[in-house]
C-alpha cells in the first residue's frame, strides 16, 4: 500500500496527484476526515471539488472505499454524489465505491454545534470548516455516536432520532436560535440515509487486506495534511484526526508493514486557512498578490487561505514523522516571474536556532535563505531538461535538506501538468 498525504497545511494539491496515479492502483482509500476536505480536479477543462469521494473515482477499473477513520455526512454525501453524476454521468459511483461499515456518522447537529462552538465566546475560535467533523470525532471516543453499519439496525430511526432531539435542545437551552427547524434536518438526513443504502457497506480491512493479499496495488489518500494533525500538528487548530502516514494504517486497519512509497506533497511555498502559527506569513501586498496568482482560495469554502514562504523547520518535521520517500513539489510554477524567492531555514528563538519544529512558536523569527527566482513558462514543459537552472538549483536545495529526492513537479493547474523526475 502506497499513501498520498499533505506535508503542509492542506491545499498542496493532492487530489490532481492522486488523480494523475490512479491509474496505476487497483483500489484508492480514504482514511481520515470528512466533507471538510476539498480535493480539487480538473478533467477536460473543467473542475470538481471531492469531499468524500476518493480521488481515484474517474478511473472506471478502480475501486474507491471511504474507510473507518472516516466520518461520513449522509446529507452532504449525497449531495457530492449528485453533483459528481452532473459532472461526468460516466462515472458509476455505486458500482464503484465501498463505504467501511466501522465509518462514523456526522449528524446534522454536529454542523450546528460546530457552529455555536465557533461563534460561543465561551470556547476557543480555532476556523473550522463548520461541517461537524470535530463533533462527530468527539462523539465517536465518547462512545454515543453511530456508524455507518448501524443504519441497517431496526432500531436506527428512533436512536437517530434521539440524538437530534437531544442535541437540538441542548442547542436551544444554549440560547441558540435554531435554524433550521428540528422536523426539516431530520427529514433531509433520513432521506439522505436511504440514499447511503445504495452503496457496498462492509468491514473494508477485510476487504483491503484481502485485496493486498492477493496481490493489487492500494493507494491510500489523506485529507488535510501533517501540520494538521491532531496529535502531532499546530494544536489546537487543527482537524479532528489522524492525517499522517501512521494515520492511515490505523484509519483502514492495514499493518504499517504493508507500506510502501510515502508520497508527500508540498507547495513552493506555504498556505494555511484558519488560525494558527505561521512563521513565514506575508501580510504585505507581496502576499496579497500571490495569493491571486496562486488562486489561494479555500477550495472547499472558499476563504481566502493565508500565504507565506516555504517553511523547511516545519517541513523537515512533516517528512520525517511520516517517512515520506518522495516529494511531490507543486505551485513552483506560482512563483516564476519573482527576481529572489526565499526560504525559511530556521527559526530564531531568545538566541537559538531551530532547524526541525512541530510546534511553532509564535514569536519566532523566521531566518530566510534567499535564492536566485526564476522567470519561465512552465505550462508547456514536457521533460525535467526544459527546468531554468534556477529552478533545479532549488529542488537540489529541498532534496539536499530534507535527504528525499523530489519526484515531481507540477507545472501548472491542468492534470497532465507535471513533470516526473525519477525513475521510481
Amino acid at each position: 500500500m502506497d499513501i498520498v498525504l499533505g506535508l503542509q497545511w492542506g491545499d498542496e494539491g493532492k487530489g490532481k496527484f492522486i488523480d494523475l496515479i490512479s491509474e496505476n492502483y487497483d483500489i484508492t482509500a480514504r482514511f481520515n476526515g470528512g466533507s471538510n476536505a476539498g480535493h480539487s480536479i480538473e478533467r477536460n477543462g473543467r473542475k470538481i471539488t471531492l469531499k468524500m469521494i476518493p480521488s481515484g473515482i474517474f478511473m472506471k477499473e478502480v475501486q474507491n472505499i471511504i474507510g473507518t477513520g472516516t466520518v461520513l455526512d449522509p446529507v452532504s454525501f449525497k449531495k457530492e454524489i449528485l453533483n459528481l453524476q452532473a459532472f461526468d454521468h460516466t462515472v458509476q459511483p455505486e458500482k464503484n465505491i465501498i463505504i467501511s461499515k466501522k465509518a462514523h456518522l456526522v449528524m446534522p447537529t454536529h454542523k450546528l454545534l460546530d457552529i455555536f462552538m465557533e461563534e460561543n465566546p465561551e470556547y476557543t475560535t480555532i476556523g473550522t470548516t463548520k461541517n461537524g467533523i470535530a463533533q462527530a470525532y468527539s462523539n465517536k471516543i465518547l462512545r454515543q455516536n453511530l456508524r455507518v453499519g448501524d443504519i441497517g439496525s431496526p432500531d436506527f430511526q428512533s436512536r437517530a432520532q434521539h440524538i437530534l432531539e437531544r442535541d437540538y435542545k441542548m442547542l436551544e437551552d444554549g440560547g441558540m436560535i435554531v435554524l433550521p427547524a428540528l422536523e426539516e434536518i431530520t427529514k433531509e438526513f433520513f432521506e439522505a440515509v436511504e440514499f447511503l443504502k445504495k452503496f457496498t457497506c462492509t468491514e473494508t480491512e477485510i476487504y483491503l487486506n484481502k485485496a493486498l493479499s492477493e496481490g493489487k496495488k492500494v493507494l491510500a489518500e489523506g485529507s488535510q495534511a501533517a501540520m494538521l494533525d491532531i496529535d502531532h500538528g499546530t494544536y489546537p487548530y487543527v482537524t479532528s484526526s489522524s492525517t499522517t502516514a501512521s494515520g492511515a494504517s490505523s484509519g483502514l486497519g492495514v499493518s504499517p508493514k504493508k507500506i510502501g512509497e510515502i508520497y508527500g506533497i508540498a507547495k513552493a511555498y506555504c498556505t494555511r486557512v484558519g488560525n494558527g502559527a505561521f512563521p513565514t506569513e506575508l501580510l504585505d501586498e507581496f502576499g496579497d498578490d500571490l495569493r491571486m496568482k496562486g488562486n489561494e482560495f479555500g477550495s472547499n469554502t472558499g476563504r481566502p487561505r493565508r500565504i507565506g514562504w516555504l517553511d523547511l523547520p516545519a517541513l523537515k518535521y512533516a517528512v520525517m514523522i511520516n517517512g515520506v520517500t518522495q516529494l511531490v513539489l507543486t505551485k513552483a510554477d506560482v512563483l516564476s516571474g519573482l527576481k529572489s524567492v526565499a526560504v525559511c531555514t530556521h527559526y530564531e528563538l531568545e538566541g537559538e536556532m531551530i532547524p526541525v519544529a512541530g510546534t511553532l512558536p509564535e514569536n519566532a523569527r523566521p531566518v530566510l535563505k534567499w535564492m536566485e527566482g526564476w522567470n519561465a513558462d512552465f505550462s508547456n514543459m514536457k521533460n525535467a531538461a526544459e527546468l531554468p537552472r534556477e529552478v533545479i538549483g532549488f529542488l537540489s536545495f529541498l532534496e539536499a535538506e530534507l535527504e528525499i529526492p523530489v519526484g515531481y513537479l507540477s507545472t501548472g493547474p491542468g492534470r497532465e501538468q507535471i513533470l516526473k523526475l525519477t525513475n521510481k
